[in-house]
């Protein structure tokens, strides 16, 4: 059975720093894409970032500066690590995984996925 499941969440004042991950287990993604999405309380869930399976990797507009997403096939694990985060970073952040090598924005294109941390920015 596959599982993805996400850790490091947590509160944050602004400009702090957090390093999600996400470990995945019941088969392989080294040949994967991976994403984060988030989702705010009353919004859709959004693309923050992808890497696809030889490293290539896509933000979203207002993260790009400040998050970096990286994974380690060796540990079936993704990262995403958020630097200078801001209030409207406060989400619950998901991990997916892609059944193809490329990346995507599309959450329609991710099979699977986790059951979410929350990250809490304070100001």
């Amino acid at each position: 059975q596959v599982q993805l499941v996400e850790s490091g969440g947590g509160l944050v004042q602004a400009g702090g720093s957090l390093r999600l991950s996400c470990a995945a287990s019941g088969r392989t993604f080294s040949n994967c894409a991976m994403g984060w999405f988030r989702q705010a309380p009353g919004r859709e869930r959004e693309f923050v970032a992808s890497i696809s399976w030889s490293g290539r990797r896509y933000y979203l507009d207002s993260v790009k500066d400040r998050f970096t997403i990286s994974r380690d096939n060796a540990k079936n694990t993704v990262y995403l690590q958020m630097n200078s985060l801001k209030p409207e970073d406060t989400a619950d952040y998901y991990c997916a995984a892609r059944l193809r090598p490329g990346g995507s924005g599309r959450k329609e294109d991710y099979a699977y996925w986790g059951q979410g941390t929350r990250v809490t920015v304070s100001s």
